[in-house]
């Protein structure tokens, strides 16, 4: 680009064409990066920050928490709870809701976000991120509710994630499109390195866990077995694999370049209806995708559609370039 677009003025512009934000959404995403630049700084430190390893201790999850996952947890309450643009948060790492305390001014949204995504990876240097959501709190002047973040993810506001690999990259959407900034470490700002990303629609790509093959159901077997079946095979071309075990990472990818990512349901634990959470995976991932071009589902419906039941819920995941996404749901929904 001829000319450095910070993130700031790409918010404030957003805010004037048309009002498409609010004042008080902007401010809001412009904290939020904030925190994300302080989580970057201590990733980008590793073993000399001493922020490697275990905490010894488990999320609501029942998952060992690393000291990344509790410090960047903490970095973004801290960041947002005084800002007087939130009523409340909530956490992939918190069993309930973060009510912003009384002594802060109390705001329109609800921000959601799992703080670190793929924190597996924090000890071998491979890259993990952060990912967001915002919501707006429902009307009226009583006090907040976990259920009233209990929507669908057609209802987001703004929703993005922060890479944290060689580049810290932040993608954000508003509503309006996809655009990618990228930290300039030197100034400390997030610059605008992309507009309007596009996901192209066909794709010689997939990402998904292979070790776990003997555990799928039948539709997401098919749907890779063609794949592997290459030039030879029904589709007729080579496909490569990808899983970095980090959807930050592998989502990325796909905005980057194309490809298809799946997380679906296994008989491992064949009560849960998946493995990624509803809220603060699927739902910001499932809209940025959309917005890029792309098409996210359970197998079976729009992710978007889904209604919440719960706030940890967890969900079957396929999502990337919309002929593959199409694909692997109509095996699951024959006619």
């Amino acid at each position: 680009m001829s000319k450095r677009v910070f993130l700031t003025r790409y918010l404030v512009e957003q805010q004037r064409h048309d009002g498409r934000i609010p004042p008080e959404l902007r401010l809001l995403l412009e904290v939020v990066a904030r925190a994300c630049k302080r989580i970057s700084l201590a990733v980008n430190k590793g073993a000399l920050g001493e922020v490697m390893g275990s905490a010894d201790s488990e999320n609501v999850q029942g998952e060992v928490q690393k000291k990344l996952d509790i410090i960047a947890n903490e970095v973004l309450i801290e960041a947002n709870e005084w800002g007087g643009h939130l009523a409340a948060m909530a956490s992939e790492e918190m069993e309930g809701i973060y009510l912003v305390p009384n002594r802060y001014p109390q705001g329109e949204y609800l921000l959601l976000f799992d703080p670190l995504d793929g924190s597996s990876n924090i000890d071998v240097n491979v890259s993990i991120g952060t990912i967001f959501s915002v919501l707006r709190k429902p009307e009226g002047d009583r006090g907040v509710e976990e259920s009233d973040f209990l929507q669908p993810g057609c209802q987001q506001v703004a929703a993005g994630y922060c890479v944290y690999g060689p580049q810290t990259t932040l993608v954000l959407t508003v509503g309006d499109g996809v655009a990618m900034f990228t930290l300039d470490r030197e100034q400390g700002s997030f610059v605008l390195t992309e507009e309007n990303v596009r996901i192209p629609e066909d794709t010689k790509e997939f990402a998904i866990n292979m070790s776990n093959m003997r555990h799928w159901d039948e539709p997401v077997r098919r749907y890779i077995d063609e794949c592997l079946q290459g030039k030879e095979g029904p589709r007729g071309k080579d496909f490569n694999m990808r899983w970095v075990a980090s959807m930050v990472a592998d989502v990325h990818r796909i905005m980057t370049r194309g490809g298809v990512f799946l997380y679906p349901w296994d008989r491992r634990e064949p009560t849960k209806p998946g493995k990624l959470r509803l809220m603060y995976e699927a739902n910001p991932m499932g809209w940025l995708i959309e917005q890029a071009g792309g098409a996210a589902t359970n197998g079976r419906q729009r992710i978007l559609d889904i209604a919440p039941r719960t706030l940890h819920e967890r969900v079957s995941v396929i999502l990337g370039s919309k002929n593959e996404v199409e694909r692997v749901t109509s095996y699951h929904n024959p006619l």
